[in-house]
């Protein structure tokens, strides 16, 4: 580290005594988070007030005189306190300042003149760019490989501090949103944005590059995940995630074998930091491309696919851990022949690993339709994957064969009927196919009922309707779970099905009043005293709790029950009933506010 022309006396130089003493102090309680040098300029971060820290530059641009800012509101002459912190810091732990990059160097990688000069301006402006700007850099500048080394294949060109520093910033903004009260996830938003940004490199075949990157974010994971499981944060889908990328990086990346051991260790030592298992990329260290099995797949030994065909292929979906880290290794496996357009090798390794859906669509997008067909009638085993044929079949402009296969995949067991049964129908019309259309519309309905489903059977079924209209009412009167209780009333009021109507809004609770009232307002001129009794219930059952910002809500039940009384012409009864309420509740004085409301016209 090259020493930069400054000295603790220098300090009262720049800052004055009162920020230099709140310097010391900040320094002493650990404020400054990191501190950076780059060249002749230096960077922190200081946790102050604000809920972000503020970031400190201070660079010596003329060689002796030093210039300083912070993000930070001072403005009272000399530096401010944080800047204090990040030089005390500099001064006496030397060893904790990580080296960066200079705008210099980073710059070098690129070609393009007036990039350079656009980016000096913009650091030069805005001094915090600077890491952005190297994270970027990495980024855009494909990494060339010499082909002359004789050393270890891992020739990584990256500097991962950057991505140790932003996955440290990630859990602090998390953590400090927890602790003002959000309850969302922003830990996994952030990790998850960072391997997006991972796959660059491993789409340009850096996976060298991307295993240091991956190295800094998931050692960094590990050392912070304590604090971050403390506020109730959960690593299973951060693991999940890490444990893909690094089984792509270590089937893109050329290990030797010390190294496999030593990645080893550390996966093992991470997951149990993490308390959750990298279980596909350990096996990926295991059983690489030089795979004896996975060599003979590759090369098209058609007793390996044999032996596979004839034994039982394990369900990924609801299988052992293991099972699921298998089926992950192989779809990566086939992501990456796929990028390398290895598409021979793709095919034999798809359908040994028992990937249907990824070998069918494979052979579609390489305009073998027709052999795709052929394997599909024996292949094919769950909607999902028929579902996903036909649409890639669909794309390729060939419709007609979609539609067979779609039409197929509604027979399969799967669980997005609804959804395939909606897109086979809308195909089929498109097609001028009427049968299939209403028939895979029904499908749908059947598969989770819809207004929106009944009426296009209906507009599909023409004369036939009044054959199918029962049917579909009778699946609707016997559909059950979460969220029908809207189709179910919509339909039920359209049909002038009361009693139907009734007995859903019945079995609602009050959170669903916007159903009741419908169905009240609906059924009011032939229904008076279900409404009544109904309406008064609800409303007496808040007022006797006694929670009185519910009691807005009682006063609109009192409403629809004042109504029906009105339809009925028993305004005499309403009147007795009203006042035996006010009489009742008369010491709870916003409610009898609220009652007067009911008195208008």
């Amino acid at each position: 580290m090259s020493a930069l022309n400054f000295s603790s006396s220098d300090l009262r130089h720049y800052a004055t005594a009162k920020s230099c003493d709140r310097g010391e102090n900040y320094y002493h309680q650990g404020a400054v988070i990191a501190v950076i040098q780059r060249g002749n300029l230096l960077q922190g971060e200081v946790q102050g007030n604000d809920f972000d820290p503020y970031r400190v530059s201070v660079s010596w641009d003329d060689g002796d005189s030093p210039s300083a800012t912070c993000t930070c509101p001072y403005d009272f002459g000399g530096w401010c306190k944080h800047i204090v912190a990040v030089l005390l810091t500099y001064l006496r732990e030397p060893d904790s300042i990580q080296q960066g990059q200079t705008l210099e160097q980073l710059l070098a990688r690129l070609s393009d003149a007036q990039a350079k000069s656009l980016l000096q301006h913009l650091v030069a402006e805005f001094p915090p760019l600077l890491d952005a700007i190297e994270r970027q850099v990495n980024l855009l500048s494909p990494t060339v490989k010499s082909a002359k080394s004789t050393q270890s294949p891992r020739r990584p060109t990256i500097d991962p501090q950057p991505f140790r520093r932003q996955t440290r910033q990630i859990f602090r903004d998390a953590i400090r949103h927890w602790e003002y009260g959000g309850e969302d996830d922003p830990l996994s938003d952030g990790i998850f944005d960072l391997l997006e940004n991972l796959q660059t490199f491993l789409e340009r075949g850096e996976g060298d590059n991307a295993l240091v990157i991956l190295e800094a974010i998931t050692e960094t994971c590990a050392e912070n995940w304590d604090e971050a499981e403390e506020y109730g944060a959960y690593s299973d889908d951060i693991v999940a995630a890490l444990d893909a990328a690094w089984t792509e990086a270590i089937l893109t990346a050329e290990l030797a074998p010390a190294e496999k051991v030593d990645l080893k260790v550390n996966l093992e030592f991470w997951q149990d930091a993490l308390c959750d298992r990298f279980a596909a990329s350990l096996i990926a260290l295991d059983c690489g491309w030089d795979d004896p099995r996975i060599q003979r797949i590759l090369q098209g030994n058609t007793a390996e696919l044999e032996e596979v065909e004839d034994s039982e292929e394990p369900d990924f979906r609801t299988g052992t851990l293991q099972d699921r880290a298998t089926n992950s290794l192989a779809q990566i496996r086939l992501k990456i022949l796929a990028r390398q357009q290895r598409y021979t090798e793709y095919l034999y390794l798809a359908q040994a690993e028992g990937q249907t859906q990824e070998y069918l669509t494979m052979l579609v997008q390489l305009d073998r339709a027709n052999e795709a067909m052929e394997a599909a009638q024996a292949q094919l085993a769950v909607m999902g994957d028929a579902f996903a044929v036909a649409k890639v079949l669909q794309v390729q402009g060939e419709a007609e064969k979609a539609l067979t296969i779609a039409l197929k995949g509604l027979a399969l067991p799967g669980n997005c009927p609804g959804e395939l049964a909606t897109w086979t129908s809308e195909l089929a019309e498109e097609l001028g196919e009427a049968e299939a259309a209403l028939a895979s519309r029904i499908k749908a309905f059947e598969a989770r009922p819809s207004f929106e489903d009944y009426r296009k059977v209906a507009q599909l079924a023409g004369e036939t309707w009044e054959n199918i209209q029962p049917e579909l009412l009778t699946v609707l009167r016997n559909a059950t779970g979460w969220g029908l209780s809207a189709a179910k009333i919509d339909i039920f009021l359209h049909e002038g099905e009361i009693d139907d109507a009734i007995a859903t809004a019945s079995n609602l609770s009050s959170y669903d009043s916007h159903l009741i009232h419908r169905v009240m307002e609906a059924v009011t001129p032939a229904r008076p005293d279900w409404v009544i009794e109904n309406a008064c219930r609800r409303a007496e059952s808040i007022m006797d709790a006694k929670k009185a910002q519910y009691y807005h809500y009682a006063v609109q039940w009192l409403s629809k029950a004042k109504a029906a009384y009105t339809q009925a012409n028993r305004q005499a009864e309403w009147s007795a009933y009203y006042a035996q309420l006010r009489q009742t509740h008369a010491r709870k004085y916003k409610l009898m506010g609220l009652l007067k409301q009911l008195e208008r016209p």
